[in-house]
C-alpha cells in the first residue's frame, strides 16, 4: 500500500495497521516506522509521546503487533 505524505515528498510505503489515524501515521512516519516490526525497537512510552498519537492509536498498534506475536520494547 503507497501513502502520499505530501505534495512535496515521496510515497511512503506503509504496512502499518489499518484504523490508524492520519496524525498517528505521520508521527509514526516521522521518526522513520513504516512497517510494523519497526515498532519492536521502541516503547510504548516512546510511541505514546509522539505528536498526533493517541490512545486510540496505542490500542490499534498494540493488538497488531500481538496478532504477529511481537511487542514494544521493555521499558
Amino acid at each position: 500500500m503507497q501513502t502520499k505524505h505530501s505534495d512535496n515528498q515521496p510515497e511512503i510505503k506503509n504496512s502499518l495497521p489499518k484504523g490508524l489515524s492520519n496524525p498517528a501515521q505521520r508521527a509514526l512516519f516521522g521518526i522513520g516506522i513504516t512497517d510494523l516490526r519497526q515498532l519492536t525497537n521502541f516503547s510504548i512510552s516512546e510511541i505514546k509521546k509522539l505528536h498526533g498519537m493517541g490512545p486510540k492509536g496505542i490500542k490499534i498498534l498494540i493488538a497488531a503487533l500481538d496478532k504477529q506475536n511481537l511487542s514494544f520494547k521493555a521499558e
